[in-house]
């Protein structure tokens, strides 16, 4: 970073590579004007400042004006010091807001695993916000990207002030998740934290760019190929999805907010949430395919599951239905994520989650685009695709909508 004087009002981000922390990334150079500081893993100095130029390079395209306010700073949550070996304290100095979204998002690591990432990489950060608060112009803010899914198996509704309510988890990442915020919660009385849950993150809304092809997106995957006859599931059972515009949006905007410290907010659907019947209806209506019949859950993974593995008509189709197990949980949820709190923070600056079916076509449609996730679309390219096929539909010019589908293409 070319600065003829040295801030102290930088923001240092984790996870700014990944499909939530790019998009915090660019609500950071967009509006403000401070440095950002970006950490980020890399086998040289080089190596990390190529990760984050890459990274710039998919949020805005090339000739951007930002590069000379983010620095590529090569560390690691999973080593001691962050793997900072030079100029920690130096950097201290320069930082006063804490912005922490890195993690595993791993459904099946081993829990050791994910505990190495989500859980003492969390630690490791909260002692470099510590340093900051005692050093420089001291801390403004640390910000910790939870999951609504530290609910875990929990019947019914949760609040954002519960946290510890004897649930058991579906998976190592919801137990890792759960065991890493409770790790900031320990700090709440020497830090000025906030705390964001975002339930499942699904692409922008204008676009439906994303970079995560998981969760939401096996399934309805799988369901294209036709590989889904029967799907275990409750037709009235909620799905609570998010775009990530909204989650980063809400971030940023919480993260700056004096009356959010040491708060914690759901981002998510809330009342607005979508059902697994509903999103059936819209998959089916999309890929013009029968819906799948939904069967008691227990039933499915104990008898039919198995047949059909057993049955699938190739390797690939077998693979899939393996492959899906790790979903199927959160087809047979039974809770609700109060977000009150964060909907009366956000009112006044008109941030809030809309109804899935309201941009569920854009979402699948990029993700076809993309051969979900196989072919690389950077974000800068579907902005530009998503405002031509806008100003097509205010001037019902069905041509220039072809033509902003095929900057995607």
């Amino acid at each position: 970073m070319s600065q003829e004087e040295v801030r102290s009002d930088g923001v240092l981000l984790t996870g700014a590579t990944g499909f939530v922390g790019m998009e915090l990334l660019a609500r950071y150079l967009e509006r403000t004007d401070r440095p950002v500081y970006v950490l980020v893993r890399g086998a040289s100095e080089r190596a990390a400042a190529t990760r984050v130029e890459r990274t710039l390079a998919c949020l805005f395209g090339f000739g951007h004006p930002y590069a000379g306010r983010v620095t590529a700073v090569r560390g690691d949550v999973t080593r001691a010091g962050l793997g900072l070996r030079h100029g920690r304290g130096a950097l201290t100095e320069r930082v006063n807001e804490v912005v922490h979204s890195a993690a595993s998002v791993s459904f099946d690591l081993e829990l050791d695993a994910a505990r190495a990432i989500n859980v003492d990489g969390t630690r490791r950060v909260l002692e470099f916000a510590e340093r900051c608060r005692r050093r420089g112009s001291g801390l403004r803010r640390f910000s910790y990207v939870s999951t609504a899914y530290v609910a875990g198996r929990h019947s019914g509704y949760f609040s954002e002030d519960d946290l510890n309510r004897g649930q058991r988890f579906r998976n190592t990442y919801e137990q890792s998740k759960f065991e890493a915020e409770r790790t900031v919660a320990q700090r709440r009385e020497q830090l000025p934290i906030t705390v964001l849950r975002p339930s499942i993150i699904v692409g922008a809304r204008d676009s439906g760019w994303t970079s995560s092809f998981n969760v939401l997106y096996w399934p309805l995957r799988v369901f294209a190929r036709g590989a889904y006859a029967a799907l275990p599931a409750r037709g009235e059972a909620p799905v609570d999805v998010v775009p990530v515009d909204y989650v980063a949006d809400a971030t940023f905007a919480l993260s700056q907010a004096p009356e959010a410290e040491g708060a914690t907010f759901h981002l998510t659907a809330g009342d607005q949430a979508t059902s697994v019947g509903e999103l059936v209806e819209l998959a089916s209506a999309f890929f013009k395919r029968p819906a799948p019949r939904l069967i008691d859950p227990l039933l499915y993974r104990r008898l039919l599951h198995p047949l059909l593995v057993r049955g699938a008509r190739d390797e690939r189709h077998r693979r899939s239905l393996r492959r899906s197990e790790t979903f199927f949980p959160y087809f047979d949820m039974d809770v609700r994520y109060d977000d009150r709190r964060a909907r009366v923070a956000l009112r006044s600056s008109g941030i809030e989650p809309t109804p899935l079916p309201s941009y569920f076509d854009r979402l699948v449609q990029f993700a076809l685009a993309a051969d979900w996730g196989r072919r690389e679309l950077p974000r800068a390219r579907a902005a530009e695709a998503a405002a031509h096929a806008s100003s097509a539909r205010r001037a019902r010019r069905p041509r220039s909508t072809r033509r902003a589908l095929e900057l995607v293409r």
